[in-house]
């Protein structure tokens, strides 16, 4: 049994994020980022034990690669990590219709667009922990497109709101991760387009599939959606450029009905593909990925669990 929140911890922790989010409007969003950087680096310093997870998951997935390229990459995960809570408390403020430009540019888009203005399609959105995760749903929004996201929500409940109720009030729709089921059905027997972040672990319910020569434990459910509705699949990612508040969208590939049709395991092919769809942005510029997340922590049934804690 989770034990019970201090909610009078949990006020304070909300008014404090509020108090820091009016300062830091103060400043010009890209050098807060350059203070988050710089924030990621000692909190990478000095927390051992995610450090170490880091570097256990580039030391199993970029075995070629030096100790000095794992711990660069290491290092910048986590100033990535910092940055993108900062770009979070601005994006609402900086990204508008009239705006966005400024801020994202969209490439290999055209066909994902194209799904988006056909109404009645049905389409499934995926990304990983990888650069801004977040910005992807609201650039849709903000561009016009009705999206709906599953998320898992934030533990504290007075952030939750506050954090998923600006989004939502520029159009982005967003669905706690628990018993969200019955509502993404509804939505993609619509026609609707339903976002997931698409590469946690999934426990001894998931389907094995290759995650950078590993077997990673991958929810079936998204697989299982794709095969009843018939509908598109849409890999994609918004990664950082340059260290500051601009990003490339793209997607990285597009599963569709036909591809599967003929699959002697339809199910283990979609998840497959779009998990490696994952790692091939991953492997474009592994320093963005979220390095401390246990990715590979279920194991397959017989193999050794990993110990990097």
């Amino acid at each position: 049994m989770r034990k019970p929140r201090n909610l009078l911890f949990d006020r304070l922790a909300y008014l404090g994020l509020r108090f820091l989010a009016m300062v830091l409007h103060w400043f010009p969003v890209n050098l807060n980022l350059q203070t988050a950087r710089l924030f990621g680096t000692i909190w990478y310093t000095l927390d051992r034990k995610h450090r170490a997870r880091a570097l256990a998951n580039l030391q199993r997935s970029f075995p070629d690669f030096t100790d000095a390229q794992r711990r660069r990459i290491a290092r910048l995960s986590v100033e990535h990590m910092f940055m993108l809570g900062v770009e979070v408390l601005f994006t609402t403020r900086l990204v508008r219709i009239e705006t966005w430009r400024q801020y994202v540019e969209i490439d290999n888009f055209q066909q994902t667009l194209s799904l988006l203005m056909n109404p009645g399609q049905g389409l499934i959105l995926l990304t990983g922990h990888y650069g801004n995760w977040e910005i992807l749903g609201y650039v849709l929004a903000t561009l016009g497109f009705e999206t709906t996201s599953v998320a898992r929500p934030l533990d504290n409940p007075f952030i939750n709101d506050w954090v998923f109720g600006v989004r939502e009030r520029r159009g982005q729709k967003i669905l706690g991760k628990k018993g969200a089921t019955p509502e993404v059905t509804q939505l993609l027997s619509r026609g609707g387009v339903v976002a997931f972040v698409a590469d946690q672990n999934a426990g001894s319910k998931g389907v094995f599939v290759d995650f950078f020569g590993r077997k990673a434990s991958t929810y079936k459910s998204i697989g299982l959606l794709a095969m009843e509705y018939q509908v598109p699949v849409v890999i994609g990612y918004a990664r950082r450029l340059n260290g500051k508040f601009n990003f490339r969208v793209a997607a990285q590939d597009i599963i569709w009905p036909r591809d599967w049709q003929d699959q002697s395991d339809p199910l283990r092919y979609i998840t497959q593909r779009y998990t490696r769809a994952v790692e091939q942005f991953v492997r474009a510029d592994p320093c963005q990925y979220l390095w401390v997340h246990r990715r590979w922590k279920t194991r397959p049934k017989g193999e050794e669990p990993l110990q990097y804690d």
